[in-house]
This record gives structure tokens, C-alpha cells and sequence, in this order.
């Protein structure tokens, strides 16, 4: 089919190679037109394992081409909506901005017929006012909601496979925008991916659900952490506990510094933003806590770190391994790490930070810190070492290496990742976090 994608941010710019990489002839769509070059040329603008592969081949076959120009989306039968819903200025709720530029911008090119499919994470009620709004318009196009449950580090993965779809139509189960939605997905349908089809709100739903969930388990475990750190309790011994328990399961019952990136913060302030809108606000209260747990955890890391360098980091060396708010991304948007590193910086301490794919991201926001891409360079001289992403390079460390370059065996776990027994053998002092 032919299908045009709005926006080529994060999820764009992989929603497009993705579809083009399954068959489908693709324009991607964006007004900053440096990214669209880049994009062109085959150089995603962000680290996402494997779509760089799938940039090379869908455009070498033709199949997948960029541009600046809206006028390009006119003759695509589906059209995607991939901008960004970030968090207002001075607030928790979304912003729309984008949403509604891009649905107002693609509307005169629209024709009898067209697909317009909104995948950006909004709050509910959206799509059913942008679908009178495209109603009105007299082009004969419409509006279906299908959320993205992409994880970043598997992106093109979680876009070529899905582990389930969702389309938000109109009228039901016999709508005609999901005979056109399971063609574009004809892959993921004949491999019996699950399908739900939805209402509008439903759909819009699904996603900031789904978010408040899995945010909400990673901080039940974190505060579990905290009761665990008064108690001389063992957080990961009690995570492997629960987690046999079917009805809870293991996954995202690590205890760290907690959660970050462009989606689960800024998705669950904006969820109970709108419910407060709604009358609701009680319904989901709950998740400021989740939210604020979340973040107590990133001050008790620099807590342990100071502590562990007798009450103060000033003028000390201090090593931070990681930037990125999850390993195998080059993504920094309310990073856990970068958070860290800035507070342990402004604390006095000499900061020196390496990551291996987020170092230029990090410095583009704060250029104050120090940045090596090499381990050893960060290591050496340090007074106490933070892991606080957990890439497998950083996990995988030697620590009678690592006792060798510093200058104080001193090494704050921020995720639990690290093997202890081993770090505390070599001689280090290992704080882990929930951990004795």
C-alpha cells in the first residue's frame, strides 16, 4: 500500500522503515528538513538498534523515500500520525501542538477514501475531535487510533512483530478502516498476532494504561527498596520471590534509580492531568506517588555516593557509567542517569561520564559535565564509580581491573546489575540499592 508517516521522529522514522522494510511503498514526512536529509541518506538521527539496516535497504529498494513537503503525503491511501506529544510548559498535560498541525497541515491533501491513523500517545478524547474535524472537512478521509508499544532498544522488532495491535475505529468490528489496517499489517495478522478492536477512547487508553502500569510496578518495587534499606532486607531476593507468583511475574521487578525517557513520565503526569480534567483526578492520584517515588530514588543514589566519600563529594572524582535512560539507546529525555551525574556535579564533585551511545546527547544539554567513551579513562583516579545504566559492557567490568584504576574502591550499584559478592572480594565497598 502506499502510506505516508507524519512526523519522523523516534517513532516515525522507525514506524516508516519499518512498513517500507514489510513490503509497503513509504514517504516519510517532517518539517525540520536536516533530519530528512539525514534520514535520506540512510543516518538515523538517534541510536535504535537495527534501523539503521532498515533505512539502507528500503531505500535502496525504492520503497522508502523523505521529504519536507506535506504535498508529498497526497496520493498515500493511509497516513500515519507519528509527532511528538511532550508535556506542556509548566504542567503535567500534553501537548497537542503537533497533533493538530500535523492533522490541519495533511487535511487538503487528504482524498475519498484515505486512512488517517493516529499513533502519537494522546490523552482520550483526541481522536474523537480530530475525527470531526477531518469529518468536516468534506475530503471523504477517515480517522482511526492505532497506539504504538514500541521499546526503545527493540524498536523495529516491536514494529515488524508486534506482540498485539490495537485499532480504535469508529464502528466497530466492521469498520472499513480495519480490513485497511490488516493489510498493513498482514505480516503480524497471518503470524496470529493478537488484534483488539476498539472504540476511539478505548484505544487512546490502551497506551497511557499500559504506561501507568508497568511505572507503577517498577516503583512498587522501588519502594520495596526503600523498606528493604531500613530493614537489612535483600530487594532482589524479595523481587525473585514474588515474581514466582504467576499473577506478578518477575519482569520490571528490578529495583534501581528508576524509570526516565520520553514516555512513562511524561505519559502518566499527562494521564492524570486529563483525568483530573474529567472529574477523576482520584481514580489514578495514585500515580503521583508512583512518579515521586520514581524520583526519591535517583537522590538516594547521589545519598549512598556522598555518604560513601564521608559526607561530601566535593573535589572528588566520580565516575559515572551511564547517560542513557536504558541501555541500548542514545536516548537522554529525563534520564535517571544524566539526572545523577548533573546533581553529583553540582554537589562539587568532578564528574566524568562515558556511555557508548548517548555521550553527544548528554553534552548537547550539559556541556558542564565531563565525558570520556573510554571505561578505564573514566575509572582512573575516581574516589567512588555510579553505575547507573546498565549496559552489559558497564555489568561486565572486571573489579580487580577496575581496583587497579581508582583511586577509592568505592562503586554505588544503581541497578542492581553488578555482582556483589565478586565487587566485595576484589576489595571494593559495593552499595546496591534495596540490597544490604
Amino acid at each position: 500500500m502506499k502510506v505516508s508517516v507524519i512526523g519522523c521522529g523516534y517513532l516515525g522514522a522507525v514506524h516508516a522503515a519499518a512498513m517500507a522494510e514489510v513490503g509497503h511503498d513509504v514517504i516519510g514526512i517532517d518539517v525540520d528538513a536536516d533530519k530528512i536529509a539525514r534520514l535520506a541518506a540512510g543516518h538515523p538521527p538517534f541510536y535504535e538498534p537495527g534501523l539503521a539496516e532498515i533505512l539502507t535497504s528500503a531505500t535502496a529498494t525504492g520503497r522508502l523515500r523523505f521529504s519536507s513537503e506535506i504535498a508529498d503525503a497526497r496520493g498515500s491511501q493511509v497516513h500515519f500520525i507519528a509527532v511528538g506529544t511532550p508535556q506542556v510548559q509548566g504542567g503535567y498535560a500534553a501537548d497537542l501542538t503537533y497533533v493538530n498541525a500535523a492533522v490541519d497541515s495533511l487535511t487538503p491533501h487528504l482524498s475519498e477514501g484515505d486512512l488517517v491513523v493516529g499513533k502519537s500517545t494522546v490523552p482520550v478524547g483526541t481522536a474523537a475531535k480530530l475525527a470531526e474535524r477531518i469529518q468536516a472537512s468534506g475530503t471523504g478521509a477517515r480517522l482511526a487510533w492505532n497506539p504504538e508499544f514500541l521499546r526503545e532498544g527493540f524498536a523495529v522488532q516491536d514494529t515488524v512483530a508486534p506482540d498485539r495491535l490495537v485499532y480504535g475505529v469508529a464502528n466497530g468490528e466492521g469498520d472499513p478502516a480495519v480490513a485497511i489496517l490488516n493489510e498493513i499489517y498482514a505480516g503480524a495478522v497471518a503470524a496470529n498476532t493478537p488484534v483488539v478492536v476498539a472504540d476511539y477512547a478505548t484505544a487512546e487508553l490502551v497506551k497511557v494504561a499500559a504506561n501507568a502500569f508497568l511505572a507503577t510496578k517498577i516503583s512498587f518495587i522501588n519502594a520495596m527498596a526503600e523498606i528493604a534499606e531500613v530493614t537489612g532486607a535483600d530487594v532482589t531476593k524479595l523481587a525473585d520471590a514474588i515474581g514466582y507468583d504467576t499473577r506478578i511475574g518477575r519482569r520490571f521487578l528490578n529495583a534501581g534509580v528508576g524509570f526516565g525517557g520520553g514516555c512513562l513520565p511524561k505519559d502518566i503526569r499527562a494521564f492524570t492531568a486529563r483525568a483530573e480534567e474529567l472529574g477523576r483526578g482520584e481514580s489514578v492520584a495514585f500515580l503521583k506517588e508512583v512518579d515521586q517515588i520514581n524520583l526519591r530514588r535517583r537522590q538516594r543514589v547521589i545519598y549512598l555516593t556522598v555518604q560513601a566519600l564521608g559526607g561530601s563529594v566535593y573535589g572528588k572524582k566520580v565516575a559515572v557509567l551511564g547517560l542513557a535512560f536504558k541501555p541500548h539507546s542514545d536516548d537522554v529525555r529525563d534520564s535517571p542517569a544524566l539526572d545523577v551525574a548533573v546533581q553529583l556535579r553540582g554537589l562539587g564533585a568532578e564528574v566524568v561520564a562515558t556511555d557508548p551511545q548517548a555521550i553527544a546527547n548528554a553534552r548537547a544539554r550539559h556541556p558542564q559535565l565531563g565525558y570520556t567513551d573510554d571505561v578505564s579513562a573514566a575509572l582512573q583516579g575516581a574516589h567512588a564509580v555510579v553505575l547507573v545504566t546498565e549496559w552489559p559492557e558497564f555489568s561486565a567490568i572486571d573489579p580487580e581491573w577496575a581496583a587497579t584504576l581508582v583511586s577509592v574502591p568505592v562503586v554505588v550499584d544503581a541497578r542492581n546489575r553488578l555482582d556483589a559478592d565478586a565487587w566485595r572480594a576484589a576489595g571494593w565497598q559495593y552499595l546496591g540499592l534495596g540490597r544490604p
